[in-house]
Order: C-alpha cells, then sequence, then structure tokens
C-alpha cells in the first residue's frame, strides 16, 4: 500500500530543477515557496475578548485596521476582510497553533481552521518586478506600501498581494496556483523571467 505524499500546486512545473541564484541575466524572478502551513482565523474585530485572545494566541498584536499585517515569531497574519486573517508560516507548526487559538477563543464568536492544503504563495522580484505584475493587476502597485497586504485580480483569477523588501508576496488558492504562474511568466517574458533559488527563510538567494 503506498503512502500520500505531499505535493505543491505547481510541482508539475519542476520549478526546482530551473531555480538559480537570482543575477542580473533576467529582470523578474519568481518561485513558490514551498509547503508553508496557512491557518485561517475568523472573528469580529470589534470585539475587543476576541481580539486579545487571538492576540496571546499568536504571541503578536492581532493586525485589526484595514489592509495590514504583523510579522512575529517566524508567522505573518494578515488581515484579509473584516472578519478574517490568514496566518502563515512553517507547517510544522499549524496544527499547534490552530489549537492554542481554539483553546483561547473557547466561548467566543470565532472560527479557527487549518487550510494548508488550499494554498501556496509566489515570491516575485527583481528590477522588473513592478513592472511586469502591473500588467497582471488593475492594483496601483507604487502604493502598495511595506507592512500591507491587499486582495486584487491578477488576471481572470485573484490573489492577496504583498510588498517584501524589493520583492512581493502572492497567497494564492491552489486551484488558480498554475494559472497564476503561468500568467505571470508571460507578463514577465518581455523583461526577462528566471525561476528563483530560495534559501531556507523563503527568500531569493543572489548570486556571489
Amino acid at each position: 500500500m503506498s503512502e500520500p505524499v505531499m505535493q505543491s500546486p505547481l510541482h508539475h512545473l519542476n520549478l526546482a530543477a530551473k531555480a538559480r541564484p537570482v543575477d542580473g541575466s533576467a529582470g523578474v524572478w519568481a518561485s513558490e515557496i514551498l509547503l508553508q502551513g496557512y491557518v485561517s482565523l475568523r472573528g469580529e474585530a470589534g470585539n475587543a475578548a476576541f481580539v486579545e485572545a487571538a492576540s496571546g494566541a499568536l504571541g503578536a498584536a492581532l493586525p485589526t485596521a484595514p489592509c495590514t499585517l504583523i510579522e512575529a515569531g517566524g508567522i505573518a497574519v494578515l488581515w484579509l476582510s473584516v472578519d478574517e486573517w490568514m496566518i502563515v508560516g512553517p507547517r510544522e507548526r499549524c496544527a499547534a497553533l490552530a489549537e492554542a487559538l481554539k483553546a483561547a477563543l473557547a466561548g467566543i464568536r470565532s472560527q479557527v481552521a487549518v487550510n494548508s492544503g488550499g494554498f501556496t504563495e509566489i515570491v516575485v522580484t527583481g528590477p522588473d518586478a513592478e513592472r511586469a505584475l502591473s500588467h497582471c493587476t488593475v492594483y496601483t502597485l507604487d502604493r502598495l506600501a511595506s507592512g500591507r497586504v491587499v486582495g486584487t485580480t491578477f488576471g481572470k483569477s485573484s490573489v492577496f498581494l504583498r510588498r517584501e523588501g524589493q520583492g512581493f508576496r502572492l497567497l494564492v488558492r491552489r486551484s488558480f496556483a498554475d494559472y497564476i504562474w503561468r500568467f505571470l511568466e508571460r507578463a514577465a517574458a518581455p523583461y526577462g523571467f528566471g525561476v528563483a533559488k530560495l534559501d531556507a527563510r523563503g527568500a531569493p538567494g543572489r548570486a556571489a
């Protein structure tokens, strides 16, 4: 009897075999951050008890201002809507984090769900990354400051997009990952497109 195998939604593209350190040979570099953990949290941002309990379980203040995020202790907590957040971090921590949230929020109107099989993240960087992404979305990217996240269109699909350093991260539903990757690759082609080799933190590694 064969054992189940965990695979990313882009495993069929064999990106690892194409990955290389970022250099000057392409204007846009992208890669999938493999097999992270994703925990969906829902509740009322106006409920002080909910916010306090969730913040205690997370070990950081739950972001309640629209389109904001926090990063602490190796996880990112993204505000998605007035009553929904996505927690992104190492997959091995997800189950314990979800249980801690459920325990802290017992008796408070809320919902916690591990959605690690339903999402992935794509990192996009390079001197022409913003220009290439502008062909994919209607959002004005030069207004996207660090520490903010927006839900926006991406071709005929949608993503949650945040700036990270000189690049961006795209939170993508698994079922649309292939479409979004191929759309990005076509949009980036005029600038030169490369698959970035990521370091242990999920950041693009640069050529020496």
